[in-house]
């Protein structure tokens, strides 16, 4: 079996600020992540981690789906059983990651690569309130129209047509509607069908097919590299990403600050995340009819 590996040397303190952000405020999932990589134990059953953490199973596999979701752990299925293997880079920075959870105004000094050290001492801070900010990250396990993901595991597939795959989900989540793809469009698909929690909400999805190669970062988004800024342009409740493969994490920090920032201005909830190159397969796999070639 092949395992995930983190490249500790280069970007470290990158690495460290995903793990931050996915943990998040979420104190399950906090336990969930202490519980997996407390010990010299390298990898843990679902039980094993409910004992540790005090969780139910069922919370501990609705939370560890976001982590390996995040590929801060990795998760491993023998037929019908689980288990949960820390990743060896995430155990070993533990207490800084959870220092760092608890506090907020240390994360920010964090020097990453969208965020390097030796800022002037004169760069204007602007922070804003609390309470008009509303923000979270959200996988395909969580979303109720695509419920049949949480039966598959990983899964082995061929990047499929940008075009398929836009029409998969569009089946997928009962949108009828007709969306033609040219050069100043905010998203690549918008509906209101989508449903979250039990309640319709508007997504805006952006697609990028395997014509992009090798990790996607902000650069790669649009001929002028301001895909993402467009897509938040729509007025959604939910925004994903998807793309054939890995996506860098700068990406992903984009998408936080400009999710940050609809938040504010229009004083709501704003939730985001991508589909990796692994989650758009089980995406695929889970709603195989929907996905062919074609159809």
């Amino acid at each position: 079996m092949t395992h995930a590996v983190s490249d500790s040397r280069s970007n470290a303190n990158d690495q460290i600020d995903h793990a931050v952000r996915v943990i998040g405020r979420s104190k399950d999932r906090r336990a969930v992540f202490e519980a997996i990589c407390f010990g010299k134990q390298a990898k843990r059953t679902p039980e094993e981690v409910a004992k540790r953490s005090g969780l139910t199973v069922k919370r501990v596999l609705e939370e560890a789906v976001k982590l390996a979701s995040q590929h801060i752990i990795e998760k491993e299925r023998n037929g019908v059983h689980v288990a949960y293997r820390r990743d060896p880079f995430y155990s070993a920075n533990k207490k800084k990651i959870l220092r760092l959870v608890d506090n907020p105004a240390k994360l920010a000094e964090l020097p990453t690569k969208t965020r390097p050290a030796g800022r002037s001492k004169s760069t204007i801070r602007v922070e804003l309130p609390r309470a008009r900010v509303k923000v979270r990250t959200v996988t395909i396990d969580e979303i109720d129209s695509f419920k049949a993901v949480k039966k598959v595991g990983e899964v082995d597939g061929k990047p499929l047509p940008e075009a398929t795959f836009k029409a998969g989900v569009r089946k997928t989540i009962g949108e009828p509607g007709t969306f033609q793809d040219w050069g100043g469009e905010k998203n690549d698909l918008f509906s209101t069908r989508v449903r979250y929690r039990g309640k319709r909400r508007a997504c805006a999805f952006a697609f990028k097919g395997p014509g992009t190669k090798g990790k996607l970062t902000p650069g790669k988004m649009g001929k002028n590299g301001d895909q993402i800024q467009r897509l938040f342009q729509t007025p959604a409740d939910i925004y994903l990403l998807q793309y054939w493969g890995q996506i860098e994490d700068s990406v992903s920090e984009q998408m936080h600050l400009l999710a940050i920032a609809t938040s504010y201005r229009d004083g709501r909830e704003v939730l985001y995340g991508v589909i990796d190159g692994r989650d758009s397969n089980r995406l695929a796999s889970a709603y195989a009819k929907n996905f062919k070639k074609g159809t």
